[in-house]
């Protein structure tokens, strides 16, 4: 049986204003008061585990240990088939140099390896997104969501961050790069995601 929340107060686990905004206009018709790791002055824990639930629980239960509030983490990433699912929770560490993220990098780099195996077109991809909504007793829900489609090259749009640019999901002609924030909001991994929290413990 899913634990319903039901306060009032939340700790979104996450230094990124981008995300807490989105989980503010989300989660705005239940009248919760959302707060952010940056909020509490809280570090960033260690990812140290090889899937997105894994890291997610990391996060979201630091957060709900340090505040006594519940806390929702989220982890997500790019999958690409013809690289067995890479980058996948590395996502990000693609993207990492001494001088901060060069997500411009990370998509050169996943089409040169998809260049070096000759993948064939389309080259597919999907987006994941886990969520874990943790309370301070040790209890978490997990919600995963996908969105699929494939990648393009060179990258379109200014839109979004990360590896959006080279994403074309299924059923679009644009990249998400390309799509109004707001508008991928509606369609992303991340928006199936939080469409299953909110039946399981929202709604």
């Amino acid at each position: 049986m899913t634990r319903r929340f039901t306060g009032d107060q939340l700790v979104v686990a996450t230094h990124n204003r981008g995300k807490l905004e989105e989980m503010e206009v989300l989660l705005g018709p239940f009248g919760i008061r959302l707060s952010s790791n940056a909020d509490h002055n809280l570090p960033q824990p260690a990812e140290t585990e090889t899937t997105f639930v894994g890291n997610a629980r990391i996060k979201a239960h630091a957060a709900a240990q340090a505040t006594g509030l519940p806390a929702l983490a989220d982890d997500s990433g790019i999958e690409i088939a013809a690289l067995n699912g890479a980058p996948g929770v590395y996502t990000a560490d693609w993207a990492e140099t001494p001088a901060g993220r060069d997500f411009d990098m990370a998509m050169s780099r996943a089409w040169a390896e998809l260049d070096a195996i000759d993948a064939p077109e389309p080259r597919l991809a999907r987006f994941c997104s886990t969520l874990v909504l943790a309370w301070p007793d040790g209890h978490d829900e997990v919600f995963a969501g996908t969105v699929s489609g494939r990648l393009v090259w060179p990258g379109r749009g200014t839109q979004g961050h990360g590896y959006d640019p080279m994403f074309q999901p299924d059923g679009y002609d644009m990249t998400f790069g390309e799509m109004d924030r707001w508008e991928k909001n509606k369609v992303s991994h991340r928006a199936d995601a939080f469409a299953k929290l909110v039946a399981g413990c929202f709604a």
